[in-house]
């Protein structure tokens, strides 16, 4: 499945008039007005921008801390300027290992002056343990602090996680002033484990806001590719250079 090919089978997909997109039936993120904790996103595909555009459209005014790993920088690139949301505040820093990801998601979450703590891991990796993950749900709920974890080319093992998603880019709807030209960004979104709700499928469309719309009961059968073949096709782990944990830190204002 390429990065822009829609996961959602064909009973599933977005309105047969993609120039009017749907109002009605659209409800808020099921994280609104949720405690902060620890949410976990999957790319269905990897090299899909649909996960840290999910994330980001979730993040609130203030400094985020967004760590990712040496594969994943080198793999689907940084975070653009332009992407962010009005007040956001990034910090970027670019470790070696998944380990170290989680080191500094863990050290990040202990600080109340941050809005939100982001970590990015490539492929699977004995330290993303449950005892790992339920150290960041202990640390996010603790100090009030939200946390995403973003996988590409992952399997979803036993996780922590309160919230478990995921996320593949659908084509915009398009609409004025060009109707060649695509609107707001839409992606097919699937909770498939919570504590706070049941399992389910949307179209999420982030316009003035989210969106989440025509809700379904969560179909395994329509994420196709999202076990095995990611595992396969993901590049070998890159051996850490000694001293050279973390490689880059930088600060970007929107």
């Amino acid at each position: 499945m390429s990065p822009g090919e829609s996961a959602l089978s064909p009973s599933t997909a977005a309105p047969a008039d993609p120039a009017s997109p749907p109002r009605a039936a659209a409800s808020p993120s099921p994280l609104a007005g949720r405690p902060p904790s620890l949410a976990e996103v999957f790319a269905a595909h990897p090299a899909d921008a649909a996960a840290p555009g999910f994330v980001l459209a979730h993040l609130s005014p203030g400094p985020v801390l967004w760590v990712q790993d040496r594969l994943s920088r080198r793999e689907s690139g940084r975070m653009l300027l332009s992407g962010l949301s009005p007040g956001v505040e990034l910090f970027q820093l670019t470790v070696s290992r998944p380990a170290d990801v989680l080191r500094a998601m863990e050290e990040g979450l202990a600080c109340p002056a941050l809005s939100a703590v982001v970590g990015e891991i490539w492929g699977e990796s004995p330290a993303l343990s449950f005892t790992a993950t339920k150290r960041l749900v202990m640390r996010a709920e603790g100090e009030k602090v939200p946390a995403w974890l973003i996988r590409r080319a992952a399997r979803a093992d036993l996780s922590a996680a309160r919230s478990r998603w995921r996320i593949a880019s659908l084509p915009s709807y398009t609409g004025p002033p060009d109707a060649q030209a695509p609107t707001a960004p839409t992606w097919h979104t699937g909770l498939f484990r919570a504590r706070f709700r049941p399992p389910a499928d949307w179209v999420v469309i982030h316009d003035a806001g989210l969106r989440f719309t025509h809700e379904a009961p969560f179909n395994e059968a329509a994420w196709p590719g999202l076990r095995g073949p990611e595992k396969e096709a993901s590049p070998p782990e890159a051996r850490p250079e000694p001293g050279a944990n973390v490689v880059q830190l930088a600060v970007a204002r929107h």
